[in-house]
């Protein structure tokens, strides 16, 4: 089944595909020349596939002690949509981030429309669901941030012999989960994104129920090796759809509501902060 907070994008997923497939075969005049073919696990197109997927489902948590890898590439296959763009229906294996223990596998589709980022993705899982621990684990990180009269702050997270400190490492594995979203959305078929390191975090103290976190971080841009700076704002409550809004510039900037078309946001409701 779908990570709870994923769910709300299931039917537009399928009222998209439908309807871009019915407006070529309108506009055509008939049935599409769409081509099927199976690929090798190893493909880089496979594997960025799944990669996406796992961002999604990270994002989709929204838990700093639920946090996937992808592990093994098992089948995929390529359905060429022309002049629209490529699904890919992937099965694969995931880990967790920490433990590197295997969890589940997964069934996705992909789609990547040309010249359009943020792909388009529908998935069954298994084991993904937060468990009773991670939850607990989840309240437990809340409640401390919580009870802080001064707000929390940090900066490179790992340092530049790749340690975090104990007690970063929930402020680190948020900053994953937040920037999952900024990286599904940025995803290209052939370009993708990796979490590097938090250049800056500071606690926002508020007086409602929401932990408030803004983040300078740093994403590797593959294949361009770029370091891409983005200041990613996360609102988060371990029982809420995690919010997030960020901004990418080569100088790392952020802007409040109303601002300008750069700043893009998300959450499972995709509300206002």
């Amino acid at each position: 089944m779908l990570p709870p907070r994923a769910q709300v994008m299931r039917w537009r997923v399928s009222s998209l595909l439908a309807f871009i497939l019915t407006s070529l075969q309108s506009a055509r005049g008939g049935s599409l020349p769409i081509s099927t073919r199976e690929l090798v696990p190893s493909d880089r197109s496979a594997q960025q596939a799944a990669r996406v997927t796992v961002h999604y489902l990270n994002y989709g948590f929204g838990s700093p002690h639920k946090l996937l890898v992808l592990g093994e590439v098992k089948q995929a296959t390529r359905k060429d949509i022309p002049g629209i763009g490529h699904r890919y229906s992937v099965q694969f294996t995931t880990k967790d981030f920490q433990s590197n223990e295997k969890v589940g596998i997964c069934f996705s589709s992909v789609f990547f429309q040309m010249k359009k980022p943020r792909p388009i993705i529908n998935l069954n899982c298994t084991n993904s669901k937060i468990r009773k621990q991670e939850r607990e684990d989840d309240y437990n990180f809340y409640k401390d941030m919580k009870q802080r009269t001064e707000p929390v702050m940090g900066k490179d997270i790992p340092d530049s012999k790749g340690y975090v400190h104990p007690d970063f490492v929930p402020l680190w594995h948020l900053a994953i989960a937040g920037s999952s979203y900024v990286m599904w959305e940025k995803s290209e078929e052939h370009l993708r994104y990796n979490m590097a390191q938090i250049k800056s975090v500071k606690q926002r103290i508020r007086k409602d129920d929401l932990l408030d976190f803004d983040y300078n971080v740093l994403l590797h841009e593959i294949p361009t090796q770029e370091m891409v700076p983005c200041h990613v704002r996360i609102l988060w409550h371990p029982e809420q759809p995690m919010k997030v809004k960020y901004y990418c510039s080569p100088m790392p900037h952020f802007e409040e509501e109303g601002s300008g078309t750069e700043a893009n946001e998300g959450s499972g409701s995709y509300g206002n902060f």
